[in-house]
């Protein structure tokens, strides 16, 4: 369950990976009824999606008859790692310095989360 691919999800594609990985395993239904804020997509639309996100190699699924359960073959971790990466050398033209900075000039550490870092990096 690691192989990423190199491949960016959609705001869409990422919410559907987000409520597999918080759930593991889950049904279509499942997802909707774990959806936060609105609109509530259609169920087709996240059945679209999660057979998008299959194709991707990101989905696996397990068929009881004609209903599928999914779950993640990428781990959240895998693809944060593999986000961060893509975002480093795209953005900030692979400058760790830079990246931590903007962190810190737009002020979105907290107090505790900088001293985590200090902590890392000592």
């Amino acid at each position: 369950m690691e192989s990423v691919h190199n491949q960016l999800l959609t705001p869409l594609e990422l919410r559907v990976m987000q409520i597999l990985w918080r759930l593991e395993r889950a049904f279509v239904k499942d997802i909707l009824e774990h959806w936060q804020g609105e609109p509530l997509p259609a169920y087709n639309t996240i059945s679209t999606v999660v057979r998008i996100l299959q194709e991707k190699d990101f989905v696996g699924h397990r068929a009881y008859g004609r209903t599928h359960e999914y779950f993640a073959q990428v781990s959240k971790e895998a693809y944060q790692r593999q986000f961060l990466r893509n975002t480093l050398e795209r953005v900030f033209e692979g400058s760790v310095v830079s990246l931590v900075s903007t962190l810190v000039g737009e002020e979105r550490l907290k107090d505790a989360e900088m001293e985590e870092l200090k902590k890392m990096l000592e």
